[in-house]
């Protein structure tokens, strides 16, 4: 019996990819999840915390990422309104894959190819 998990489809795979990366196409998406895998987060709290992120930036970035499913912005009707991000189920499940890529810069982060041992 054959393992189809171990076969390599390069239109299935391409396809797939190309689907993560229409996901987390925005260049800030990947900081903004990592962020709301610590809770949920109000705006200028999330603003604090990615501070590299310039205010428009992240406005558009958790647009992106509502649009997607995987952030869910929450009003609270306070005087001012409070809006609230956090991650949906989709958002938090990809935590996995974040982890993964953390193993993977731990292990050839900064390193040049050439050099490798």
């Amino acid at each position: 019996m054959e393992d189809h998990a171990l076969k390599y489809d390069p239109e299935e795979s391409g396809s797939k990819i190309c689907e993560v990366l229409q996901i987390l196409k925005t260049k800030w998406a990947f900081l903004v999840l990592d962020e709301l895998l610590k809770g949920p987060q109000r705006f200028n709290q999330l603003q604090r915390n990615a501070s590299v992120i310039k205010t428009q930036s992240l406005t558009d970035t958790l647009r992106h990422l509502e649009r997607m499913g995987l952030v869910n912005r929450e009003v609270f009707p306070t005087v001012p309104v409070t809006v609230e991000y956090s991650l949906t189920e989709k958002g938090a499940d990809f935590q996995l894959a974040l982890k993964e890529m953390e193993r993977w810069v731990d292990k050839w982060g900064g390193r040049n190819p050439a050099s490798a041992d």
